[in-house]
């Protein structure tokens, strides 16, 4: 990182911190510089494709403001979203709209995802959030979502960033996601809005989860759908030796 003289380096005690002055609350700008700095320089493959989100810092006393690229090089805590859509009928059980990502995304191209899904930005609630990421990833109408998603609770997880992810492997990230699940009716179908999404499968329990042991959805992904199997009762204490790791595992509590 080529560190900009707003931050102090001790390479003895390996941090890093923001130098004051007495009453200042320079956090946001001075991260807002350092990440500035590295993307003219181009240290990092991460920077090199940027969104003009930001990120609440968590644990702080005050609001720090990061942007999203950045997020992942500092290992901050983030948060998002995950809806799961889901019909059902009395032959069929229930189906679930599992969306293909585009093969263009700098992020898990071409793997397969939640319905919904995305991170929280500075000034928005969860549920805002889902409201425009249903309109943006699939073209679900407000009114849809506000009548048929349902809070169901959150994932916590510490997630170690590879290859598919574009950019720098190994980067540490904890993260938290607020999880719905929404039960579409008859004539409701989700719908690409953006070049984000390649396609909409509508595939059994059983499709899902043969795609899930074959590793092929995105990590985070994963980690929800894991979740609406047990919360559904279809991955359960009698036919999953590891279930009480597996649920303690994405339920982890993080401290900062």
């Amino acid at each position: 990182m080529p560190w900009i003289g707003k931050f102090q380096v001790d390479d003895v005690q390996r941090t890093v911190t923001i130098r004051y002055a007495p009453g200042e609350c320079v956090e946001t700008m001075a991260i807002h510089e350092q990440l500035e700095k590295a993307r003219e320089s181009d240290s990092f493959e991460i920077l090199r494709s940027w969104r003009d989100e930001l990120y609440l810092i968590l644990g702080v006393d005050r609001e720090v403001r990061m942007a999203r690229g950045g997020s992942a090089l500092f290992g901050i805590h983030t948060i998002g979203v995950h809806m799961m859509a889901f019909c059902r009928n009395h032959l069929d059980g229930i189906k679930l709209w599992i969306p293909r990502r585009a093969a263009t995304k700098q992020t898990y191209p071409g793997m397969l995802d939640n319905t919904v899904g995305g991170g929280i930005v500075a000034g928005e609630d969860p549920f805002d959030c889902l409201l425009r990421e249903a309109r943006e990833e699939a073209s679900f109408p407000e009114h849809c979502i506000r009548n048929h998603a349902k809070a169901v609770g959150t994932i916590s997880y510490f997630h170690v960033r590879d290859a598919r992810a574009g950019g720098e492997v190994g980067l540490l990230q904890p993260a938290t996601q607020y999880l719905y699940d929404m039960e579409l009716p008859g004539d409701m179908v989700p719908k690409p809005s953006d070049a984000e999404v390649q396609e909409f499968l509508l595939w059994s329990l059983a499709e899902t989860m043969a795609a899930l042991r074959e590793g092929q959805f995105k990590p985070n992904s994963a980690v929800a759908l894991i979740d609406f199997f047990i919360r559904h009762g279809y991955i359960t204490a009698r036919n999953e030796p590891e279930y009480r790791d597996l649920v303690s595992r994405i339920h982890r509590r993080l401290h900062y």
